[in-house]
């Protein structure tokens, strides 16, 4: 009986190898443009961008200061942000309450809507068009467009019949929530819908032959299907609550209760306080917190890549 087992990792490596000396110089040439100018690009515009931010969190710099008149302060930077800055602590708690608020509306609703568009109804395709429309603008844009809802002339008003300034009275953080969820909760329902494709119609076939109901189906076979997808939904929402801005920078600048980390980065680093250090400060304390959900991520996939 012969062996037909897969022939061992070394020796696929070794093809591998081989196939890439059968390269010529142009292709090694074309294959170094290729991969060369977007790794150049990537360094210049990410990683010396983070590294300067890391560098400059240790220093304070005056507004019409260069990068070398900086002063090292040490620690005293975060120190200060931990302690004594009053906008800090109530940053965290906004971008936590954005966090919650994402994964039990925008997500749900986004899976519910993935769950019943899936069943194929009349109009399915015009649905999924019309619930996708928003993922293709910009926040900023949707900051507009919200904004035209807000404001006191305003579609709420004119429906209300009031003269109210929605984004200058406390709560408009749940707000402008909503009018990110707008956008948000299409990206989620895209990302089940394509999770739910790949279900093996026969586990459910099998459950409703064990009389499980449409219910039971779905948390017992269909959910923990999803596994996947559930923890890219996961990372995204965390990481699109962690760097929300530019809606919130577009509706009212970021004051008035909507005080978040990445603005209180953008009102330091260039707005009239101009605290370089601070800003880079809180853009580290960013960062390090985003790390703490995208490295776990990053291993799990990257070691799912090499065992394979």
């Amino acid at each position: 009986m012969t062996d037909t087992a897969a022939p061992p990792r070394p020796a696929a490596r070794a093809r591998r190898r081989k196939r890439l000396t059968r390269l010529t110089s142009r292709d090694k040439l074309v294959l170094g443009v290729l991969i060369g100018i977007p790794t150049l690009l990537h360094i210049a515009l990410i990683w010396v961008p983070t590294i300067g931010s890391v560098i400059l969190s240790f220093g304070t710099l005056g507004p019409l200061d260069n990068i070398t008149d900086m002063k090292w302060v040490g620690l005293q930077n975060y120190e200060q942000i931990f302690t004594i800055y009053p906008l800090f602590w109530p940053a965290v708690e906004h971008n936590v309450i954005w966090l919650v608020f994402f994964l039990l509306v925008p997500t749900t609703l986004g899976l519910l809507l993935a769950y019943v568009l899936d069943k194929e109804l009349k109009g399915t395709r015009i649905y999924q068009s019309l619930i996708f429309v928003p993922v293709v603008l910009s926040l900023a844009l949707v900051g507009f467009i919200w904004e035209l809802i807000y404001n006191q002339d305003g579609l709420l008003n004119a429906v209300l019949g009031t003269d109210r300034a929605w984004l200058s009275s406390d709560g408009n953080l749940y707000l402008v929530l909503i009018a990110a969820s707008w956008r948000h909760v299409g990206y989620v329902m895209i990302l089940f819908l394509a999770g739910l494709k790949s279900v093996d119609p026969a586990l459910r076939e099998a459950a409703s032959l064990d009389g499980a109901s449409e219910w039971q189906t779905f948390r017992h076979v269909v959910f923990p299907a999803l596994a996947p997808v559930n923890v890219v939904v996961l990372v995204v929402t965390i990481v699109e609550s962690l760097r929300a801005f530019d809606i919130v920078y577009v509706l009212n600048g970021g004051r008035n209760g909507l005080e978040l980390l990445s603005v209180l980065v953008t009102q330091n680093v260039i707005g009239e306080a101009s605290r370089p250090g601070y800003g880079s400060a809180l853009a580290v304390i960013l960062l390090a917190i985003s790390m703490v959900v995208i490295l776990p991520y990053l291993y799990k996939v990257f070691r799912k890549d090499l065992t394979q």
